[in-house]
C-alpha cells in the first residue's frame, strides 16, 4: 500500500531496472459523468486554479481521472483530484501517462474531492449495493490508506445525510495526520453559504457560492477561494472582471475628459468678457491697466 512520502512497492528488482507492467490495468472505460451537476461542478473546480494562475507551476489539476495506487486491483476516480509539484507528460501516447499512477508522479494527489450525486457513490460509508459486490472498503478508507493530504465531500442534492454520513452538512474536509483522518470542518460541517475551509498546505480555501454558472440559473457551487473567503475567478469571470474595469477606466476618462472641456469653456467665457470690459473702460477713456484688481 503506497502511503505519502513513501516509495510505492514494487515486485522485484526486475521491475526497478525496467518498467512497471501496467498492460492488465483499465485505464479508460468510456463511463461517463453521471448527471450535468457533477460534470458542471468538476469543470468549475478545475478551470479556476489553471486559467488563474493562483498556484506555482507545476500542478496537476483533474476531474474524473483514475487514481492508481497500487499494481492490481481498480482505481479510485475522485471526482477532481489536486497535486502540486507534478505536471502531466508532454505525450500521451504511452499508457503509463494517462493516468494518474503514483509511481510515476512519485506522490499521491495532495486534494481529493468527491461531488455527490446518489446514494451508490460510497463517499463515507458504503452502500448496501456495494456490500453486495463484495466491497469493503469506502473511498475515505482507501484515501486514508494511501495518504492523501485532504479530503472533501460535497453533498450539494443532500443525498447522503445520515448520522455516519454527511448529517446535515453539505461541505466536510478532513486532513490526514498519523492516525487519520481528522476534520477541518466544525462538528456540524459547512451548511452557509460563504463559509469557507482553508487547506494550509496548499495554501487554498474552499467555500460554498451561490451564483450562475455558464447559464443564467443561479445553483449551488463549491469552489476555491483565497485565505479571505474571496473566490478563484473562472476564465470567463476574469475576463468579465477585466470588461467592467476597462469600461469603468473608460468612463472615469471620459468624465474627466468632460471636466477639462468644461473648464476650458470656463476659462474662454471669463478672458472674453474681461476682454469686453477692458473695450468698456477704454471706450470711456481708462486705461484698464492701470486699474488694480480688475480679475
Amino acid at each position: 500500500m503506497v502511503r505519502l512520502n513513501e516509495n510505492p512497492p514494487v515486485l522485484d528488482t526486475e521491475e526497478i531496472i525496467t518498467e512497471l507492467d501496467i498492460s492488465h490495468l483499465v485505464i479508460e472505460d468510456d463511463t461517463p459523468v453521471d448527471n450535468f451537476q457533477s460534470e458542471l461542478q468538476q469543470r468549475l473546480l478545475v478551470e479556476p486554479i489553471c486559467s488563474s494562475k493562483v498556484l506555482p507551476s507545476p500542478f496537476l489539476a483533474a476531474a474524473n481521472v483514475g487514481l492508481f495506487y497500487k499494481l492490481k486491483g481498480d482505481p479510485i476516480v475522485p471526482d477532481v483530484l489536486l497535486s502540486l509539484g507534478v505536471q502531466r507528460a508532454e505525450n500521451f501516447s504511452e499508457r503509463r501517462h494517462r493516468s494518474y499512477f503514483v509511481w510515476e508522479f512519485g506522490k499521491v494527489p495532495d486534494v481529493c474531492i468527491e461531488i455527490v450525486s446518489n446514494q451508490e457513490g460510497d463517499e463515507l460509508t458504503l452502500s448496501q449495493k456495494s456490500r453486495q459486490k463484495g466491497r469493503v472498503t469506502s473511498k475515505k478508507e482507501i484515501y486514508t490508506q494511501i495518504g492523501v493530504p485532504y479530503y472533501v465531500v460535497f453533498d450539494p442534492l443532500q443525498q447522503i445525510q445520515g448520522e455516519m454520513e454527511m448529517n446535515g452538512a453539505l461541505l466536510r474536509v478532513w486532513s490526514i495526520t498519523s492516525t487519520g483522518y481528522v476534520e477541518l470542518t466544525p462538528s456540524q460541517g459547512v451548511v452557509n453559504l460563504e463559509e469557507s475551509v482553508w487547506l494550509e498546505r496548499v495554501e487554498l480555501g474552499l467555500t460554498l457560492w451561490q451564483g450562475a454558472f455558464e447559464e443564467d440559473i443561479p445553483r449551488l457551487w463549491l469552489r476555491w477561494c483565497d485565505r479571505e473567503g474571496q473566490v478563484i475567478l473562472t476564465g470567463a469571470e476574469g475576463q468579465a472582471l477585466e470588461r467592467q474595469r476597462a469600461e469603468q477606466e473608460r468612463q472615469r476618462a471620459e468624465q474627466e475628459r468632460e471636466r477639462a472641456e468644461q473648464e476650458q469653456q470656463r476659462a474662454e467665457q471669463e478672458r472674453q468678457a474681461r476682454e469686453r470690459l477692458e473695450a468698456y473702460l477704454r471706450s470711456q477713456g481708462i486705461d484698464p491697466d492701470q486699474l488694480p484688481n480688475l480679475e
